[in-house]
């Protein structure tokens, strides 16, 4: 099962339950040679489901000092597509490396 590392609306329970008909167990983790930052999202499904205008967004910087904290949830191959869907089309999907080791799923900025 795949894993994504989630360190924004995808951590809250009400937006886990309308997406994938659930909420995640997950553990902390964090990555590194990312910051994050704030997108607009324009979206109207999409800040009705979150409450919130705007989401953070992860920009590699490759850097070594810049961390961010998150959760891994383990999702279905089904589920991962339904996080696609619900992440808007600012953001793209890669894999990243985890502290902890190995890598995740994440949503991250296409770049500049």
């Amino acid at each position: 099962m795949p894993l994504l590392f989630s360190y924004g609306t995808l951590r809250d329970p009400a937006v886990q339950r309308a997406n994938f008909g659930r909420t995640l167990d997950g553990r902390n983790d964090s990555i590194v040679g990312y910051r994050l930052d704030l997108l607009e999202i324009a979206d109207a499904e999409v800040v009705a489901l979150s409450g919130e205008s705007h989401h953070p967004i992860l920009v590699a910087t490759g850097a070594p000092e810049d961390t961010v904290d998150g959760s891994v949830f383990e999702l279905t191959e089904d589920e991962l597509l339904r996080a696609d869907d619900y992440e808007v089309d600012d953001y793209q999907r890669l894999e990243v490396p985890l502290t902890s080791g190995g890598t995740a799923w994440a949503y991250v900025s296409h770049g500049p």
